[in-house]
């Protein structure tokens, strides 16, 4: 446990760029995953891949889905409590809402997802923060000189 009045030390290995990019963020969850021992090595090595991964819940757990983290690719247990795991599945029976990993970390030496409740972005929407992004790239220029 992490001593008060200190942050607890957090390593990133990977963040999902692309899932911010497509879907609105709704709500976000810290999960821990159950991984063997050369999984946990190979994310110390910092290879892990997030992008078309997803959660789904089968006979009231949550599974983590197409997380490439070598040397294998199954389907990983995420580790939440009971109510936490229901809360999350009720969300996701929403229409058009997905169970979105946003990150991979460690998290005082255990292995943590930050997994996003999230709704897709229609097209029009994508375009909106393109420009936004643009504009703001225009700002900073602006202010650099």
């Amino acid at each position: 446990m992490a001593e008060e009045g200190r942050k607890p030390h957090v390593k990133l290995i990977a963040k999902n760029r692309r899932a911010l990019f497509d879907y609105h963020v709704e709500d976000k969850v810290e999960a821990g995953i159950a991984l063997t021992g050369t999984e946990v090595k190979s994310l110390r090595d910092g290879s892990a891949q997030l992008s078309d991964s997803y959660a789904v819940g089968q006979r009231g757990e949550l599974f983590l889905l197409n997380a490439q983290i070598p040397p294998y690719k199954p389907s990983r247990k995420l580790l939440l409590h009971r109510r936490e795991i229901e809360k999350l599945l009720d969300k996701q029976q929403k229409a058009g809402y997905a169970l979105i990993p946003l990150s991979l970390y460690f998290k005082e030496g255990r292995a943590k997802v930050e997994i996003g409740v999230c709704k897709g972005k229609a097209s029009h929407d994508k375009r909106d923060a393109i420009a936004e992004r643009d504009a703001k790239r225009e700002i900073d220029r602006a202010r650099r000189r």
